[in-house]
């Protein structure tokens, strides 16, 4: 006879969670060959599947985004893991981290909870042995590389069409059109604002855009080096004249100084200014790093003129000491009696907040060295400017996961608003957590009421602002309220709309065969 505890325990270490990543990178690792590989192997063993955690569409190079693996990891050191297997397909699928020792802890932090971790396609068992240690290490090392190869070839392929004057994404600028063309480069038209390349082999290059535009750019060029105007006075004229940027937008200093900066104008498409390589931080690159092609499209200012301009800007702030750029710092302080990167690159005489960056280290640094501190919290700017990288990430990923099950995703570099299977379009909103002075956790959401958008992924960050918690897909014609107060609990109404990742989501964008829907 058996005591109740014994039969509990021999019930629950039959019991196992199946881990599930998919990337864009081959058929072979679809969510449901994988699936299908692992209830094989669990038949096979005797194992009963009753969770199921996915990362569908999620790079493997870091944890940062893979809400499934993340969870499974929590579930499992909070002692809320009803089973004692976790399943995975492959060594690769863990995860395919630069540090072999990152993807051995997620695994050795499982073990020491009590859940072992079986790989499915592998032909060796992940018994502790030494085989099975060395093998293991080995496949980890190799999921690596792969990633690494990958990404020397993906810069290489970006690199090569740089260098045969094809864009690679951005708006073209004042003066400027992008045109498409195909692989035998004959040219296909203009691309009109928020218009995309529908076939993979199709490229996109720059070409001149309107005499008129053309005339002014020129007109920008001339009045700054050969008249001496200051960009603030440029703009001034401009907008006084009614001409509006390609944005349709009023003039600025910042924007009269892109365009005197601007290579593109003279012809050369340049590339690899910054970088985010294998998931790692982003760096401002070395000019001397930069993919540059000379001469890739036709020029629309000479390059004498904007050289010159060049010169102007550059000696603007060489020729200031570090006394000088803090004393000119010091007097738009007391004129505005505050300092941001907008009021330095607004300011007659003072060189850009770039400058300031790249002298004295950080905009934060000059501000110190002037006696300026400012009154926010510049946590809530670190979180900001993390969330914008979490943003990119999620667009990224949700247009991945799209093209994974077979949809079509097509984003508007513009408004960030993605068009799916050319059937309904979706816009991502990232609301960050904060914490109110009773401890209640809320989140505020805006949503996108300008273009409307049929549905709105609103990405509900978790209590560190480092993770999503969870996902909601918001019907526009559902929404009454451009504004949303979440709090952790939120009724029917709006939790009806909740879910822990986005693979419903996905489900809805999968193409299905004809047949299959007749």
């Amino acid at each position: 006879m058996s005591w109740p505890d014994d039969d509990r325990e021999k019930d629950i270490s039959r019991k196992a969670a199946q881990y599930v990543r998919m990337s864009t990178e081959h058929q072979r690792y679809s969510a449901e060959n994988q699936a299908d590989a692992i209830q094989r192997y669990a038949d096979e063993r005797g194992y009963q599947i009753i969770k199921t955690y996915s990362d569908a569409g999620k790079s493997g190079l870091r944890i940062q985004g893979r809400a499934g693996l993340t969870q499974l990891i929590e579930d499992i050191e909070g002692g809320r893991a009803d089973f004692r297997t976790v399943l995975v397909y492959d060594v690769s699928r863990w995860g395919r981290f630069q540090d072999a020792d990152e993807s051995a802890y997620y695994e050795y932090a499982c073990k020491r909870a009590g859940i072992s971790v079986e790989y499915c396609a592998e032909q060796f068992e992940n018994d502790g042995s030494t085989m099975s240690t060395v093998v293991k290490g080995l496949k980890r090392a190799m999921a690596g590389e792969y990633s690494r190869e990958l990404s020397q070839k993906v810069f290489a392929g970006q690199s090569r069409l740089i260098e045969l004057g094809y864009r690679q994404g951005g708006a073209p600028g004042f003066g400027l059109r992008r045109m498409l063309i195909d692989e035998a480069g004959n040219a296909k038209g203009i691309l009109a604002r928020g218009e995309h390349k529908s076939i993979q082999t199709d490229r996109i290059t720059l070409v001149p855009g309107p005499d008129d535009e053309i005339a002014v750019v020129n007109q920008i060029f001339q009045s700054f080096v050969h008249d001496g105007q200051a960009e603030a006075e440029i703009a001034a004229d401009l907008n006084a004249r009614g001409i509006k940027t390609d944005l349709g937008r009023s003039w600025t200093p910042t924007v009269v100084r892109q365009i005197l900066t601007n290579e593109k104008y003279i012809g050369n498409n340049i590339w690899n200014r910054n970088s985010f390589k294998l998931k790692k931080r982003h760096v401002r690159n070395d000019p001397s790093n930069w993919v540059r092609a000379v001469g890739a499209f036709e020029a629309i200012v000479s390059t004498d003129l904007f050289e010159a301009a060049g010169a102007i800007i550059g000696a603007r702030s060489q020729r200031m000491s570090d006394d000088e750029m803090l004393e000119g710092l010091k007097e738009a302080l007391e004129q505005h009696g505050f300092l941001s990167g907008f009021v330095i690159n607004e300011a007659a005489g003072l060189p850009s907040s770039g400058a300031y960056q790249s002298r004295f280290g950080s905009l934060l640094r000059a501000y110190s060295l002037v006696g300026f501190k400012p009154e926010r919290d510049y946590r809530y700017i670190e979180i900001n400017k993390r969330l914008r990288g979490v943003h990119a990430d999620i667009i990224r990923d949700t247009i991945s996961g799209v093209e994974a099950v077979g949809g079509l995703a097509d984003r508007d570099l513009q408004t960030d608003i993605i068009t799916i299977d050319n059937e309904f379009t979706v816009s991502i909103v990232i609301a960050r957590c904060m914490q109110t002075s009773a401890g209640a956790f809320r989140w505020n959401i805006r949503l996108d009421t300008g273009h409307l958008p049929d549905l709105t992924i609103v990405v509900r960050m978790g209590q560190m602002n480092e993770l999503p918690l969870d996902y909601y897909l918001l019907p526009t014609f559902d929404m009454t309220q451009s504004k949303l107060r979440l709090s952790e609990n939120n009724g029917l109404s709006l939790d009806a709309f909740r879910f822990d990742d986005l693979s419903h989501f996905f489900a809805k964008a999968a193409r299905a065969p004809l047949l299959e829907v007749a």
